[in-house]
């Protein structure tokens, strides 16, 4: 598949069929993420993916009750480790780009979790102290197919050489 078409296509799923995931799609998607640029090449994450139910039960009162969480086939915690490099928090967001990516590829859905109480998860993923959970990522077969969500005309968002001065798109 082409990358602009993933891109354009994908969607966020917040409602999942109950479907294991085959291990080696999760893999893939899995190595996607490893593979993910960083800067200066530091790799400062871990991934934690959580395939027990238990688990991800506790996970949606941790992530403020967003059901979806424990009814997704996996469920990936970030983490950021801040003694690695000061771009612990970036990092992460990119490989979850990547992984985001190759799950469309697979015939997946995903959700981005941003809304969780950190401590709460470190608790319940038994994290260590001196990581970061910078994002947590739920995966799974769409059971939804929801509509393309408005974007700010490009025309607003993009500017040439200094902010104010519009780019000018030809097409």
């Amino acid at each position: 598949m082409e990358v602009f078409k993933v891109i354009s296509e994908r969607r966020s799923i917040r409602k999942y069929r109950k479907e294991p995931i085959p291990e080696e799609i999760l893999e893939r998607i899995l190595e996607a993420g490893r593979l993910a640029p960083s800067a200066g090449n530091r790799q400062p994450w871990y991934f934690v993916v959580v395939k027990d139910e238990g688990i991800k039960g506790k996970l949606v009162d941790a992530c403020r009750g967003q059901k979806f969480v424990g009814e997704a086939g996996v469920v990936i915690a970030f983490l950021g480790d801040p003694n690695a490099s000061r771009w612990y928090r970036q990092d992460p967001f990119i490989a979850a780009s990547f992984m985001t990516l190759e799950a469309y590829e697979e015939g997946l859905g995903v959700c981005w979790i941003g809304a969780f109480d950190e401590d709460k998860v470190k608790q319940i993923l038994n994290v260590p102290e001196n990581l970061s959970v910078v994002i947590l990522l739920t995966i799974g077969f769409p059971d939804e197919k929801p509509p393309p969500r408005p974007r700010k005309p490009r025309e607003e968002i993009f500017f040439l050489d200094v902010y104010g001065k519009r780019y000018p798109f030809k097409a």
